[in-house]
């Protein structure tokens, strides 16, 4: 099985999910948000293939990462081959993280008629939903760019049949602006 990619695997992410992270980059978006950080991945036929092989050796030489995080593009257009990735990671005891531009009830209403769409949401261990609003961009979210996206316990919410974000991240974090580098105190 092959994956689409928007980029090589990206070691030692601080930004796209807590502790440091491997970010696999999906090709392929239709959400289309005004604003949005990583255009270039919308195009489905952009990108490179690789192979699902290929990507587990490459999560397997990883040191030092406390998990990986599919991004892109939205993962939720290639779950089939994001499950495998999932799965490999955890296996190795990484934990997963995913964006989507999709709302966690969305994905619910979806996997109704697509399950491996839930297939997908079980290896999950965080999601960060909904589609990038500019009118809602805030400099003072961690691991999300505007208010209207949720860090959500994906495990939690399955079981209890609500969205349950992770409390830690509803807050603004005070942040001071130096130049164009923007530093968090949490």
């Amino acid at each position: 099985m092959e994956i689409r990619l928007a980029a090589y695997l990206q070691p030692d992410s601080i930004v796209d999910g807590e502790g440091i992270r491997t970010v696999i980059w999906t090709q392929g978006c239709t959400h289309n948000c005004p604003g949005c950080h990583n255009p270039g991945t919308h195009d489905f036929n952009l990108g490179f293939s690789q192979t699902l092989e290929e990507i587990k050796e490459e999560i397997s030489l990883l040191e030092g990462q406390d998990g990986i995080t599919l991004s892109g593009g939205d993962p939720m257009f290639q779950p089939e081959a994001c499950i495998e990735i999932a799965k490999y990671a955890k296996s190795l005891n990484l934990n997963v993280w995913c964006y989507t531009g999709f709302t966690f009830e969305q994905l619910k209403a979806l996997s109704k008629s697509k399950p491996v769409i839930l297939e997908l949401l079980n290896e999950i261990d965080v999601l960060i939903d909904g589609k990038f609003i500019l009118e809602n961009k805030s400099l003072n979210l961690l691991f999300r760019g505007s208010s209207n996206q949720r860090v959500i316990d994906v495990k939690k919410s399955l079981e209890e049949g609500t969205v349950c974000t992770l409390k830690k991240y509803d807050e603004k974090q005070e942040s001071y602006l130096f130049g164009k580098a923007e530093y968090m105190f949490i």
